[in-house]
């Protein structure tokens, strides 16, 4: 086996409906569930146009060299219905990862849920008129390599967050969380009681009842001083 240049052809998959209940969710209200710790960096941007609320999917990972596309290639073409495909590139910036041609194919013949970016795309204006999830960095013009090595469904690291193949990914207009796979039942249960909460918040907000005397308790008990007077300088 030759570490670095590898492709699992199998994962463990959640259960299809701990994957369903996350449609529902706004990746803002699962992230607090998780300590706010899951986003990936606000680097890695919308940049479709989808009609959908949210993308979610289970993680298809994949390790380039950065600027080369050979295993993105292979990955298309292991994409089952469904998928979310998550490329790691290095943080580089210099070659786009995918065009029309492969986002179209990704799209309308493998029917992927999403496709998450380490890394810029091409053919900006078409890609971003598209009704499909994909994010990524930006666009070049500049194009990727097709020489390899990479890996597949290993784990990888994209946006300062680890991914394990299998994990779920939610996304939509603020960005990607990664729910691990293991956890993800729990983080359901705990997100959907989130929600709930989050959007009395909101009623209250709307109705004049809200209740903000929590900023002041805060700064009490963090010792800050509170100073009836003008800063003199």
């Amino acid at each position: 086996m030759s570490v670095g240049n590898r492709v699992f052809l199998k994962r463990d998959l959640p259960e299809s409906n701990v994957i369903e209940g996350f449609k529902n969710l706004p990746a803002a209200n699962v992230a607090d569930t998780m300590s706010r710790l899951c986003a990936l960096s606000s680097e890695i941007k919308l940049i479709g146009s989808p009609a959908a609320p949210t993308m979610v999917g289970v993680a298809l990972t994949v390790k380039v060299r950065p600027g080369d596309n050979l295993m993105l290639h292979k990955a298309l073409n292991m994409a089952q219905e469904g998928d979310v495909i998550i490329v790691s590139n290095e943080g580089d910036r210099s070659q786009s990862l995918m065009g029309e041609i492969m986002v179209t194919y990704a799209k309308s013949t493998k029917k992927v849920a999403g496709i998450v970016l380490d890394g810029p795309i091409r053919d900006f204006d078409q890609i971003s008129k598209m009704d499909f999830y994909i994010y990524g960095t930006g666009s070049t013009p500049g194009g990727p390599f097709k020489e390899g090595p990479g890996e597949i469904n290993v784990p990888i690291s994209i946006g300062n967050v680890p991914v394990m193949p299998g994990d779920i990914i939610l996304g939509d207009t603020d960005g990607v969380i990664v729910i691990p796979k293991k956890y993800a039942k729990e983080i359901l249960e705990a997100s959907i009681e989130y929600a709930k909460k989050d959007a009395a918040k909101l009623e209250a907000v709307i109705n004049g009842t809200a209740n903000r005397n929590w900023v002041d308790e805060s700064l009490k008990a963090k010792n800050t001083d509170i100073i009836d007077g003008c800063f003199e300088y």
